[in-house]
């Protein structure tokens, strides 16, 4: 179970005052407070995520109609079929329980950990990937609170709900559980992941970063064979993540045009005595 979305505000809460009200020094203290900062942050973007889930089930009309829609679309582009991989892995319960188990576990401690590590060992990378998770996690909320109906529940297409299968299912009743049930457009799953593999690979120098590019791509298989997420739904959360990208670099680069030149350090003093 995940952490409820008041614990997580109030723990945020907690570390941001703990960082800027008391003012304590040394070294530890130097070093705790920026990473104190950036926890209240994330677990603030955390619990927007799972309001933004239990917002978007009050609203259920049309999420079957769009969920459909959505289908037409990839066949009228012909994307493979979500319907035909899923059936070609059910008769094997290994996998399907693995995805299950992967889907439910390991999106959120990827990001954490790849947020960790890239505080720790490129502290100077951080803010731009911390401003793009912030502007990804924002957009896909707000697309989110129209709901669409995922896969899964659309058993009329042929779709079957795995997580219920087993008995492995992150969902209970409608708008209950880890996550909403129709904040399937866009994937924040999938949004996460390529913004983890991305970072790696690019502020990484080990030779076995390229390894990472698993998650991604494990990530998209996962939500496809699960039922949880249509392709379109990880394609439109790629493009917000590109986008995402672009703004803060954007807004980055103009901020450091208007900044105003240091000045110039004054040169030595010129005698300007009158004397004999």
């Amino acid at each position: 179970m995940w952490l409820p979305w008041p614990y997580a505000l109030v723990t945020a809460v907690m570390l941001a005052g703990a960082a800027w009200l008391v003012r304590p020094r040394g070294r530890i203290w130097t070093e705790a407070r920026p990473f104190a900062t950036e926890v209240a942050l994330i677990l603030v973007l955390y619990s927007l995520w799972r309001i933004a889930g239990q917002l978007s089930v009050l609203q259920t009309d049309g999420a079957e109609a769009r969920g459909r829609s959505i289908w037409n679309l990839e066949r009228a582009l012909h994307l493979p079929s979500e319907l035909s991989i899923q059936h070609a892995l059910l008769p094997h319960p290994l996998i399907i329980q693995a995805a299950n188990v992967y889907y439910a576990v390991v999106h959120v401690p990827a990001l954490i950990a790849m947020l960790i590590w890239l505080f720790v060992r490129h502290r100077d990378r951080y803010p731009a990937v911390r401003n793009t998770l912030a502007l990804l996690t924002g957009a896909c909320l707000l697309i989110q609170l129209v709901p669409v109906m995922p896969p899964r529940l659309m058993s009329s297409l042929g779709f079957v709900d795995t997580g219920h299968l087993y008995g492995q299912s992150v969902y209970t009743a409608l708008g209950r559980g880890a996550s909403d049930q129709l904040s399937a457009m866009p994937s924040l799953h999938v949004g996460w992941a390529l913004l983890v593999g991305l970072v790696v690979v690019v502020a990484s120098t080990s030779r076995w970063r390229w390894l990472v590019l698993a998650h991604p791509v494990l990530t998209v298989t996962v939500v496809v064979v699960t039922a949880n997420h249509w392709w379109m739904d990880g394609i439109v959360a790629a493009a917000i993540l590109g986008a995402s990208y672009a703004v803060d670099r954007v807004v980055r680069q103009r901020l450091t045009a208007w900044r105003p030149a240091p000045a110039r350090t004054a040169s030595a003093p010129v005698d300007v005595s009158i004397g004999g």
